[in-house]
């Protein structure tokens, strides 16, 4: 049953006028009149061509957007796509846009979307974000067909990317969950996904909505709640994720909404991974693409000095998260140049698995324990460019799997810390 209270009565009205639906597409807001407009167009086609006969919805969930980002989707008419696919389409298409709150949070939008879902009954469901504007047509089947005709309850995203883009996922956040939970999710947390209504509506019910930290990375607890829940998962190429330049002082905020919840998750999954041995292929389905090659400018050198400098004014952090070997290594590394300087992939996985562990026992604040990783993922990093910068795109997934057999090799040093040792 949706949770009517995260539903105004305005939204709830506009929900029961639309009725029972087969399919619907979430699409969360936050002032972006500047993209929205052609995103939704393409949302639109691809429902239209490819479920001619099935009820549809979009639901726009907006954060207190200023510029006219609601009325740009309210307002969208869809008689030209309907005109484009006058011989196929049946069924109406809604389009209902409500605001949550007057600030972005992408926990309260997903819910609200979650909700909606919930109380129209739908069968298949996808998220789309408002940053796509590359999105094609073929992206809204490939992420719900599977759902709705072969009755999987979660598809995620392969994207192509530069192979120097989605460091964090490829360094840390895939390897960690392929080896603690067993599936060989590329993108365990993704800006797109499809989901079924079944476990969207369990995910809805689970009590994580009002926990500490609930603003940040519930797309990514829904992904490792079907893993754990033994949903039916599969991935899905999509074709190249838009590159967005991010700073460096976005690398928190974004451990926090990856790093943190896989942290996080080994407390009430304990049970589950535990008993989990190796990782599994899962079924993947599109056009297979490979990372693009073309020259991208990283400073290298900026890398290594932030890894050097955290190693030094943080020590005393990292006498209680690490063990004494782990840290003496890390400060050797620290001392070496940029020709010597190596963080190999078996020493990651052990500090990766060290701070999980402290973590999970919050032997200091957990928040300081993600902030404390990101200097040392920088270090990871600056040797993860260097073994790459010359590589083909196989070499790059050659090197991405090793460093993910790494992690399941090392798996079972993470059970021993978190049944007590260090």
């Amino acid at each position: 049953m949706a949770e009517e209270s995260v539903l105004t009565d305005d939204f709830i009205r506009q929900l029961i006028d639309v009725g029972e639906v087969d399919i619907l597409v979430g699409l969360a807001t936050d002032n972006n009149a500047g993209t929205v407009g052609p995103i939704l167009r393409t949302i639109q086609a691809g429902l239209l061509k490819s479920f001619p006969r099935e009820r549809m919805v979009i639901i726009n969930a907006d954060g207190g957007s200023r510029d006219g980002t609601s009325e740009l989707v309210t307002g969208a008419s869809v008689d030209d796509m309907r005109r484009a696919y006058s011989g196929h389409t049946l069924r109406t298409l809604h389009s209902v846009s409500t605001r949550y709150a007057a600030s972005p949070s992408s926990q309260a939008a997903l819910r609200t979307i979650l909700a909606a879902a919930d109380l129209l009954r739908a069968k298949a469901c996808a998220v789309i974000s408002p940053e796509s504007t590359n999105i094609e047509p073929e992206w809204i089947a490939r992420l719900l067909r599977p759902v709705y005709h072969e009755n999987f309850d979660l598809v995620t995203p392969i994207y192509r990317r530069h192979k120097f883009e989605g460091l964090l996922m490829r360094n840390l956040v895939y390897p960690m969950t392929r080896a603690v939970y067993g599936r060989r999710i590329r993108e365990p947390y993704a800006s797109e996904f499809g989901f079924s209504g079944r476990l969207g509506s369990d995910f809805l019910a689970r009590d994580v909505w009002e926990h500490e930290g609930a603003r940040f990375g519930r797309e990514m607890e829904l992904v490792i709640g079907a893993i754990a829940g033994n949903y039916r998962i599969c991935q899905t190429y999509l074709g190249t994720k838009e590159r967005v330049e991010r700073q460096a002082a976005d690398l928190v905020p974004a451990m926090r909404q990856t790093v943190a919840v896989l942290f996080s998750s080994m407390d009430t999954t304990f049970s589950f991974w535990s008993d989990t041995h190796g990782s599994q292929a899962i079924p993947t389905t599109g056009p297979e693409s490979e990372v693009s090659l073309e020259p991208v400018r990283i400073n290298r050198k900026r890398l290594k000095q932030m890894f050097s400098d955290g190693v030094a004014e943080l020590e005393p952090v990292f006498s209680s998260i690490l063990s004494p070997s782990t840290l003496s290594v890390l400060k050797h590394i620290a001392s070496l140049g940029e020709e010597e300087f190596h963080y190999p992939a078996e020493l990651w996985a052990k500090t990766v698995y060290e701070f999980a562990a402290s973590y999970h026992k919050s032997v200091i604040s957990r928040d300081h324990i993600i902030q404390a990783l990101a200097p040392l993922y920088r270090g990871r990093i600056f040797t993860f460019l260097v073994e790459n910068r010359s590589g083909s795109a196989e070499d790059v997934e050659n090197n991405i799997e090793n460093l993910c057999c790494e992690f399941e090799r090392s798996k079972p040093y993470l059970l021993e810390l978190c049944n007590g040792g260090k």
